[in-house]
């Protein structure tokens, strides 16, 4: 049932999402077995990371791209029904987890992208307690709640667990990246205590002074690393692509500079071809040879 449920969700949001185009070059590919089907979830580290790579897909390497939005569920079930070809944002070993023990064995596990990554509950720095533990006892400050993002996100059960693992009096919040940051940054012109599921890299940590609640029973686990996931079979259907995918490795600070160009311009496709243009070093060690200097 779980699985039609997904599949089901997944084709809604197959024909109903945007599907953003980078700009192509004059060497883009026509065909359909030539178009690069990238599948993310919307937190700004993977949505930058995403546009990113499908510039270069388009702009260096020649492919048509087709990125979906989904919810992380639906990202490996594409990814395992070979209706994606691949992805940049698997947390692991904690955040996805549940997914990969479900699914791991029929995609592909490439290996880390990025390292430093972590998940947790984040105050401002204003907010005079430091621990998850403390949360009870100044409950009323926070309204009893915790802002999350959405509900299928590997954070939320962790952020579950910490509840059940702290005994704490608070509601978890469903919403998205977007209506975290949002309420977030009310809370903060309001001098308002809040607490939210944070995650780094992301650019919020660039624009406010912000921290980690100590978790002393590791609900969130530790510092996780991202990576990448593809479908089986990519390697032989698309072997530059692949190559591409397994090469594809940078750090928090390069990530961050990239999420802090997409906030700043609000166009993840300009902001991705803005970093591409300032990154070309780094972007000629990941693409295969035939397409090196293009």
């Amino acid at each position: 049932m779980f699985k039609r449920i997904l599949l089901s969700l997944f084709m809604l949001i197959f024909v109903s999402v945007s599907i953003f185009g980078c700009s192509s070059s004059d060497s883009t590919k026509d065909t359909a077995s030539d178009t690069v089907r990238l599948v993310y979830v919307q937190w700004a580290c993977a949505t930058a990371t995403t546009h990113i790579i499908a510039d270069i897909l388009e702009n260096k390497m020649g492919y048509n791209v087709e990125l979906f939005d989904v919810a992380a569920g639906v990202m490996y079930e594409s990814l395992r029904n070979d209706e994606s070809d691949a992805s940049f944002g698997a947390w692991l070993p904690v955040t996805h987890k549940e997914y990969m023990d479900r699914m791991g064995d029929q995609v592909e596990n490439l290996g880390v992208n990025m390292e430093g990554a972590r998940i947790g509950l984040v105050v401002p720095e204003y907010v005079d307690i430091d621990s998850i533990e403390d949360l009870n006892d100044a409950a009323e400050k926070f309204n009893a709640q915790i802002i999350g993002i959405d509900p299928g996100a590997g954070i939320m059960g962790s952020a579950s667990q910490a509840i059940e693992d702290y005994d704490l009096n608070f509601t978890l919040v469903e919403g998205s990246d977007a209506t975290m940051v949002a309420t977030l940054q009310d809370a903060i012109n309001n001098n308002q205590w809040i607490v939210v599921t944070g995650w780094t890299p992301h650019w919020i940590f660039g624009r406010w002074d912000l921290k980690y609640l100590d978790d002393p029973k590791n609900s969130f686990g530790k510092d996780e690393t991202i990576n990448t996931v593809v479908r089986q079979g990519l390697q032989q259907d698309m072997p530059d692509v692949y190559e591409l995918c397994s090469n594809f490795k940078w750090t928090s600070d390069d990530l961050s500079r990239a999420m802090v160009i997409a906030e700043e311009s609000g166009d993840p496709v300009a902001a991705a071809r803005q970093w591409v243009q300032e990154n070309p070093d780094l972007v000629n060690s990941w693409l295969p040879e035939q397409h090196k200097n293009n």
